[in-house]
């Protein structure tokens, strides 16, 4: 048996492939409405992180602006940020920087 040819690497290729295998983040943006405990719930109820993690969390998007809750594949992280919009919180997904 003989292996497969294999293709070149092309530098700046973007593909499909090649935006599946970086990843993509959901991200929750700090807003005027939600109290610091209610978005620490959230991310306890709905993600089910620690309350060590939550806070860290919560703390993030408060004093950086916005903090990254989950990575993966685009589709689990789009229902992750339409989640978090039912629960009221703003939130958007992005690739994951490489």
């Amino acid at each position: 048996m003989t292996a497969a040819p294999t293709l070149p690497a092309v530098e700046g290729r973007t593909d499909e492939h090649t935006r599946r295998a970086r990843g993509w983040q959901t991200v929750v943006w700090n807003d005027p409405v939600n109290l610091m405990s209610y978005v620490v719930h959230v991310f306890r109820t709905y993600f089910g992180y620690p309350r060590e993690r939550a806070e860290r969390l919560m703390l993030a998007v408060h004093h950086d602006g916005h903090a990254v809750v989950a990575e993966g594949a685009r589709e689990q992280m789009e229902l992750h940020a339409q989640a978090m919009h039912d629960y009221g919180l703003w939130a958007t997904v992005r690739e994951a920087p490489e």
